[in-house]
């Protein structure tokens, strides 16, 4: 019979740290459901996100805390997760309360791929699990209906509090555009007013459900759809888009300062059209210089969560209405976005818990 008794396993886990929140994984409650029987100790981790990268290191630690326990013979650890919201901002209501964290994929200048991030890191969050969103913010503009593959006008459903729009679900991700209510050949010619109009609707007007992540692709630059965004949503961070050149660092100088005035935190930065690797000769040339959106956030302290190379499938995936992640999982591509997701998704843990504790500062103090 083991001697070992819940309050040594529950002290011994107390060692064990998230590596990403820095805190135990007691207090931060992700120990659930533990048994002690006979020499063999059970319980659930429960991570912060599906997508948590971190989850074998974790996994190892606690081994490793509970094998010093005498008697303890047995170690079965099982996994869950439960996404925990975090929004910030400027934004005096919540338009989306049944999602936990809204996510802007933004940059300082058009053509650096902005909606083919936001829309392939939108299937990345899916296929790690988490249930996600995404929504075409870039109103004169609208690109997210080409490169999911839909279109046509969504449906109404009858909900508690009225009639919403139904999203259009593509490649298991609900999707919403002003661009399915207008035709191939339609241009929106909207001043300010009208403008917010129409974003206010395409968030409090459609039935999101429950989701973990809504990812939000945003026009670029920073104009009157960033300003609404500030105004009448509460946001979780904003994630940056920069290639590599080396005027990367004033796009992420505008973009960051923007950010800042209407005080929505940024959560990571991405280098897209990173590099390329020749079919031929299998080596990487890097087309467009190298490091310059890396460099923009080592000098501005933002993380750096990964970079993207440059395809001919990534394209021809986005023409086809099928991200790459669909069309080929096993790629490189596919991989960098998988990886980049499952940063991101840290990251917004982290804003969480940073949210909390401000939070609790603040009732303290009150």
């Amino acid at each position: 019979m083991s001697n070992a008794t819940h309050e040594q396993v529950m002290a011994a886990l107390r060692t064990v740290q998230d590596p990403e929140l820095h805190r135990d994984i007691v207090s931060l409650g992700m120990v659930k459901a533990l048994s002690l029987d006979d020499g063999k100790v059970a319980f659930t981790v429960e991570l912060t996100t599906p997508a948590c990268p971190l989850r074998e290191s974790i996994e190892g630690d606690c081994k490793k805390a509970l094998g010093k326990i005498p008697g303890i013979n047995t170690i079965d650890i099982t996994f869950g997760a439960q996404v925990r919201g975090s929004k910030a901002g400027a934004g005096q209501t919540d338009l989306l309360p049944n999602v936990k964290n809204v996510v802007l994929v933004a940059s300082g200048k058009g053509g650096v791929g902005k909606s083919t991030v936001a829309a392939n890191l939108a299937v990345a969050l899916k296929i790690h699990g988490a249930a996600t969103g995404l929504l075409d913010a870039d109103i004169y503009g609208p690109s997210i209906p080409i490169i999911m593959g839909v279109k046509g006008e969504p449906r109404k459903v009858d909900v508690e509090g009225g009639v919403k729009i139904a999203p259009t679900v593509a490649h298991g991700v609900p999707v919403m555009s002003i661009g399915f209510f207008l035709g191939d050949d339609q241009a929106v010619i909207w001043r300010g007013p009208m403008l917010g109009k129409a974003l206010n609707q395409l968030m409090a007007d459609v039935h999101w459900g429950e989701l973990d992540y809504l990812v939000v692709d945003m026009p670029p630059g920073t104009g009157d759809v960033q300003i609404t965004f500030s105004q009448q949503l509460k946001v979780s961070g904003a994630l940056l888009v920069a290639t590599p050149q080396d005027v990367a660092l004033a796009d992420v100088i505008r973009a960051k300062s923007m950010f800042d005035k209407v005080m929505i935190p940024i959560v990571g930065l991405v280098e897209n059209m990173s590099y390329f690797i020749c079919d031929g000769c299998g080596k990487k040339h890097e087309i467009f210089s190298r490091g310059g959106a890396q460099r923009a956030a080592e000098r501005f302290k933002i993380p750096y969560l990964g970079e993207i190379p440059i395809t001919p499938a990534l394209r021809e995936g986005g023409d086809e209405g099928v991200p790459i992640l669909v069309r080929d999982p096993n790629c490189e591509v596919s991989k960098s976005f998988l990886e980049i997701a499952a940063k991101l998704a840290g990251q917004l843990s982290i804003a969480s818990e940073r949210a909390q504790q401000s939070q609790g500062l603040k009732i303290v103090s009150s």
